[in-house]
């Protein structure tokens, strides 16, 4: 596991400071976000160099307390957030300040936290929202979304508003499944839920990552979180504080005493 301090020991002793988000040149990560700031007023930053990366087929999960700027960098890299300083890239790409729009197109999806479906429309009519910009490809992606959520298929008539709260979670994420993304953004996928409908969507996200989607994961839920995701990242007043897999960071002493005892318990 690294820290911040970690990633910059080495410049005591005259090396290059190492980074843990180092890869072979010829695999760059499909994500990757370098010292991103980000915030909402003038002069004001919510991220404050924050780095990540996402390798290809990876979940990935972001930690933190309440208002450490974990769901303002999932609205930074899908373009919602304006990037003061820092590089976003895709598939090694330079997307920093692209429109959402274009990130769609570029294979990015966002499942954002709350209003996250269109609750007058259908089912069906919230996954055709979903693939507005290749409507053509309609019936095979929404062929694709109901093996992976069959009640979609069975209630593709009822409207959205009419669900319950994690059936509305699973038409957001099929809808922003509906453009093939190679990154799915997750923001809390699992608030508001009761236990047993939380351990529902995470086995829906896993399923979903079974697939070949890369995931980028925001939650409150930080043990359950740690559970699943291959590695992750604690996030503090914009900074990363720690990462490492899922593991080391659910068994880490202090992330333990800083943060899991604060954060929410599965």
């Amino acid at each position: 596991m690294t820290t911040p301090d970690d990633l910059t020991a080495a410049d005591s002793t005259g090396a290059a400071p190492l980074r843990a988000h180092a890869v072979a040149p010829h695999e760059p990560p499909l994500l990757n976000a370098e010292d991103v700031e980000a915030g909402y007023f003038p002069g004001v930053n919510i991220l404050n160099g924050m780095t990540l990366y996402a390798n290809k087929g990876e979940l990935i999960g972001i930690i933190g307390p309440n208002g450490a700027g974990k769901s303002t960098f999932l609205k930074a890299v899908f373009g919602l957030v304006a990037v003061r300083s820092g590089t976003l890239a895709l598939h090694g790409q330079d997307i920093t300040g692209k429109r959402a729009d274009e990130l769609v197109r570029l294979g990015v999806g966002f499942v954002p936290q709350t209003n996250n479906v269109f609750p007058s429309l259908t089912i069906e009519e919230n996954l055709q929202m979903g693939i507005y910009q290749d409507p053509k490809q309609f019936p095979a992606r929404f062929d694709m979304v109901c093996g992976l959520f069959p009640m979609l298929g069975d209630r593709r008539r009822q409207r959205a508003g009419s669900l319950s709260g994690g059936e509305r979670q699973m038409v957001a994420m099929a809808r922003a499944l509906m453009m093939n993304p190679s990154l799915l953004l997750l923001d809390e996928p699992s608030a508001g839920l009761s236990p047993a409908l939380q351990d529902e969507v995470f086995l829906r996200v896993k399923e979903i990552n079974a697939t070949g989607v890369t995931i980028v994961m925001v939650e409150q839920n930080a043990r359950r979180c740690l559970q699943i995701v291959h590695r992750g990242y604690v996030l503090d007043q914009g900074r990363n504080a720690y990462e490492g897999t899922g593991a080391e960071l659910a068994n880490d002493p202090k992330v333990i005493e800083l943060y899991l005892g604060s954060l929410s318990q599965a």
